[in-house]
């Protein structure tokens, strides 16, 4: 662990991510297990929340109880394979605000081409936590963290289920303000810009595509 990347080594979240890298786990499971492990990455990557208190009465009495300060976070997905992060990370946090950036790779070029963009109000004053299950070329990360800070957002976390050595740095190059959280760093990219050993191209695992 760095102060710009976390692996979370948990042995629930390592038990369940080598699952998901198996081949022969179904689209079913493959996605329950997402949403599952993103809850559990989803601890981590809030852990350092700021809390305030506001008094509560209890069955007993009344005391000043801790709760979260300042605005709703917002949760940023990368099109398409975030969502199945992003719907692990909404059950822990239902009320947080809800962006996406849409994002395809070119797969001559491995540049992200972006085609969507919808984010939350505010974002000057949240929590950002971008979800995105891969973090591989770094391309389409750093390219949804530069809008996110075109559109005002200075506190930026980024939650994925794997990264490469080459993802890490690239992402630390162009934005070393932004930690990493993630539950394993693999060894290299292929020539394709895919993870080795990685699990595939998560969002094919997820809906059954190819």
């Amino acid at each position: 662990m760095t102060d710009h990347l976390t692996i979370v080594t948990h042995p629930l979240v390592q038990h369940k991510l080598t699952l998901m890298r198996d081949k022969n786990t179904s689209t079913g499971e493959f996605r329950a297990l997402l949403r599952e492990i993103s809850a559990l990455l989803a601890y981590e990557v809030t852990r350092e929340l700021e809390l305030t208190t506001r008094a509560v009465e209890t069955p007993m009495q009344e005391m000043d109880a801790p709760v979260l300060k300042g605005k709703k976070l917002a949760l940023v997905s990368i099109l398409r394979a975030g969502n199945g992060l992003l719907d692990g990370v909404l059950e822990l946090i239902p009320s947080a605000r809800v962006g996406f950036v849409g994002l395809y790779r070119d797969e001559a070029t491995l540049k992200p081409v972006q085609y969507y963009c919808k984010l939350p109000e505010g974002l000057e004053d949240r929590l950002v936590i971008v979800v995105d299950p891969m973090l591989a070329t770094g391309n389409s990360s750093v390219a949804a963290v530069d809008l996110l800070k075109a559109a005002g957002a200075t506190n930026i976390r980024f939650m994925c289920l794997l990264a490469a050595p080459e993802g890490v740095a690239r992402m630390k190059e162009a934005h070393p303000d932004v930690p990493i959280v993630t539950a394993a760093l693999d060894k290299r990219l292929n020539d394709k810009g895919y993870i080795l050993p990685g699990l595939g191209d998560a969002g094919d695992r997820m809906f059954g595509t190819k």
